[in-house]
């Protein structure tokens, strides 16, 4: 059995240790930032429901949320491209994210016509008002 002695000349032996390591914990801290989670806070007011989403980097076009059946559906997508050249023009490194994130909650005694929503600086408020209990509607809600 012969072996081939000449030296193998691959990109991930020609690197320092610590730029491993650092790639690593890079891409381990984007998964953790990156999933399908929103981040809920919910109050109960004397009047109201009040729900505070944390859906960070979104456009506010790309958040939908509908109130059915006393279900609040707060779902959100995302596409980031993160596109790197070199002195020359040239893509040295092109990623690409996408993410879907969906919650519902379910609410009892909310007054449809009484829900407001607004999205600023990366936080969703959605403000469902009460009502006596009995009927349900469907409705869309738009977030100012």
């Amino acid at each position: 059995m012969a072996f081939d002695m000449r030296p193998f000349n691959h990109s991930f032996f020609n690197m320092e240790p610590s730029d491993f390591f650092k790639d690593f914990g890079r891409h381990m801290l984007d998964e953790a930032f990156t999933t399908s989670h929103i981040r809920t806070d919910i109050k109960e007011l004397d009047d109201a429901y009040v729900v505070e989403a944390e859906l960070p980097g979104m456009n506010k076009e790309n958040i939908q949320l509908k109130f059915e059946n006393n279900v609040l559906t707060i779902a959100a997508q995302n596409t980031v491209e993160d596109r790197k050249e070199d002195e020359a023009g040239r893509v040295i490194r092109q990623e690409r994210h996408f993410s879907n994130m969906q919650r519902q909650f379910n609410f009892n005694n909310v007054d449809e016509s009484n829900i407001k929503a607004s999205y600023q600086n990366g936080m969703l408020n959605v403000t469902l008002g009460k009502r006596t209990p009995g009927r349900s509607t469907n409705s869309d809600i738009p977030i100012d």
